[in-house]
């Protein structure tokens, strides 16, 4: 089992550092950063890009890998998120994982003033993203043209520092989406579905795994050979709530054959509210959990 931790964006560097060096101190191993120009209610406070976050957080850090929570097309576009994943990969000495969704509708959607997409078209513009994005990052030149992206003579020249390119972490849930992770993904993640219940929770997640793992074999890829990483706190119980909470909940996500497990930094109000001293107590934990999970 690993441990990865999400700080949101959302303070001044001068007050984010220390959290991201923490988490490397911590011993997680692996930090992210929420990829939104906005975000649900906190889009009027202080909010920041992940990319310079990133590259920022690769300059105070030595071996935690980094990644975007999730990344997509709602404001990216291939070809210049390419040169930017080639680039915070290079920072970080090839510690980058790409995590990429389809994107939903929000702030994110509607703040650029395009027309709001159905689920289809959603799910249409992702499939096109994820092949277009993950051939320029793969070879030094490419043209293409598609029904929503269109590159001539991109060049990804020297190439990421991980070949043939940076992971991607494919969020997924619905049935497309679920496809695109199987064929695209060295990872998925998932949220899980919203649920009134903690145990309802859970046992949405053992059939969402159910059904990756069927999109696995019918993409033909063993589902052992794919990393699964799942958002403990989209559950009904913030993962850090207690010591406690987090254990139980990382141990049931293990037993559901999940590789890797996220939570949040606590935050003093509204999402992810919490304390600091849960995070260091569970922080001590982690050697014991990798030990016994």
């Amino acid at each position: 089992m690993r441990f990865g931790i999400v700080i949101l964006p959302d303070q001044r560097w001068s007050e984010s550092a220390k959290r991201w060096r923490l988490a490397e101190e911590f011993g997680f191993d692996h930090a992210w950063t929420y990829d939104h120009l906005g975000w649900r209610d906190l889009i009027d406070g202080p909010w920041f890009d992940a990319v310079p976050t990133l590259t920022a957080a690769a300059m105070v850090t030595d071996r935690i890998k980094l990644g975007t929570y999730v990344a997509t097309p709602n404001f990216r576009h291939p070809v210049h998120f390419a040169r930017e994943a080639t680039a915070l990969d290079d920072i970080s000495g090839g510690r980058l994982i790409l995590g990429l969704g389809a994107g939903g509708i929000g702030f994110d959607s509607a703040v650029l003033g395009g027309d709001e997409l159905s689920p289809r078209e959603r799910v249409d513009r992702f499939a096109e993203f994820l092949e277009l994005f993950g051939t320029i990052l793969g070879q030094p030149t490419t043209t293409w043209s598609g029904s929503y992206y269109s590159a001539v003579n991109a060049r990804s020249i020297p190439g990421p520092v991980q070949q043939p390119r940076p992971p991607f972490v494919i969020a997924a849930n619905g049935p497309r989406a679920l496809r695109l992770a199987a064929r695209h993904g060295d990872g998925w993640v998932t949220t899980g579905p919203q649920a009134e219940t903690t145990e309802e929770w859970w046992r949405a997640v053992a059939e969402s795994r159910d059904r990756f793992e069927a999109a696995l074999v019918a993409a033909g890829r063993a589902p052992e050979t794919v990393d699964r990483y799942l958002n403990l706190d989209s559950s009904p119980v913030f993962s850090m709530s207690s010591v406690d909470a987090f254990q139980e909940a990382a141990g049931r996500a293990a037993a559901l054959g999940f590789t890797d497990v996220i939570t949040h930094w606590p935050r003093q109000s509204s999402w992810y509210a919490g304390d600091e001293k849960v995070l260091e107590a569970v922080a001590a934990e982690l050697p014991r959990l990798r030990a016994t999970i």
